[in-house]
């Protein structure tokens, strides 16, 4: 089968194209032929091997130490399975499903083998392969965090970095949930945001958006690029201030946690179950969720999908249509 492959860390060219044998599943899996994969953030921090400095160790010992352990990445999938294990009671042969393949990576390939019990579903009837492939990452991170918060009706979040995949579908699930949803992003995606659902849309480039009198009780920091200095002015005093991307807390996060009420949500990956895939297929296939897609690529220009997110200015999410003729 065809696959992406990259057996050492660096820019975008160490990704190849090449033969590799197809997959064998176990008793407990099935073997999923992959129509569409996507170009997360966290695909190119593993390629690029890019990480906080406090966390290079155990990313090392993670990812591998000298080269990849595993060569083939993609994050999250959608496709149609063609073979069950023997064990497998939830899936047959012809079904349509998508899936996160965090934990194993793997997606960049025409074929790939889950686990019955991991993050796998039935993927939403009413969207395509690709609409399907861009959910199971972005929209699992932001209904774990959303869910830890405790997010209630009538509560007040501000989503920063509102236009890209985790943000984007915050605001969605954060008004799903019955919240006032402010978003920030840039002024080429406010109507993006807006037409997403936010209540209120601050465009960074003109204005700042610590600069209010309002307070709100979830600030959901989706990008990594704001002050929390900043951010913490504008939590309620038992707010919760949510950092996607952040494993480490600093100093003055562990300062604030220790002489205030306000509460801290880090980096952390959702729980290897089908739960949240099941809930977000239920939305999507009701109106209530949708996904936005940036860009769409083949698999043999995954050099050039990459080098896009590598910027930092898609919207929403990137897509690799794994067969040339989807």
């Amino acid at each position: 089968m065809k696959a992406i492959v990259y057996t050492r860390y660096g820019p975008p060219d160490v990704l190849e194209l090449k033969q590799v044998d197809k997959p064998i599943p176990k008793d407990n899996e099935i073997l999923v032929k992959v129509k569409a994969t996507t170009v997360t953030v966290a695909d190119i921090r593993s390629r690029s091997f890019t990480v906080p400095p406090a966390f290079w160790l155990p990313a090392r010992i993670t990812l591998g130490l000298r080269q990849p352990k595993k060569e083939i990445l993609g994050m999250e999938l959608a496709g149609e399975v063609e073979f069950v294990g023997k064990n497998v009671k939830r899936f047959k042969q012809g079904d349509q499903v998508f899936a996160a393949s965090l934990t194993g990576f793997g997606a960049y390939a025409e074929y790939k083998c889950l686990e019955e019990d991991g993050p796998v579903a039935i993927k939403p009837s009413n969207i395509t392969y690709g609409e399907a492939a861009a959910i199971p990452i972005g929209a699992r991170t932001a209904l774990h965090f959303l869910r830890k918060a405790g997010i209630k009706s009538g509560q007040s979040v501000l989503v920063y970095g509102a236009s890209g995949s985790v943000g984007s579908y915050a605001v969605q699930l954060a008004k799903y949930l019955g919240a006032y949803v402010t978003g920030v992003c840039s002024t080429t995606n406010l109507e993006l945001v807006k037409s997403l659902g936010a209540d209120k849309v601050i465009d960074y480039t003109a204005d700042d958006f610590s600069n209010t009198d309002e307070t709100y009780d979830v600030f959901f920091e989706a990008v990594n690029k704001s002050s929390f200095s900043e951010c913490k002015k504008l939590l309620k005093d038992n707010g919760t201030y949510i950092n996607v991307t952040e494993p480490l807390p600093s100093v003055q996060m562990l300062w604030t946690k220790l002489t205030s009420t306000k509460k801290l949500l880090l980096s952390r990956n959702s729980p290897e179950t089908s739960e949240a895939l099941n809930f977000l297929k239920k939305l999507v296939e009701m109106g209530k969720l949708k996904v936005v897609i940036d860009r769409y690529y083949s698999l043999d220009e995954i050099v050039e999908a990459h080098r896009y997110v590598e910027k930092g200015h898609k919207r929403g999410n990137v897509v690799i249509n794994v067969e040339h003729n989807h």
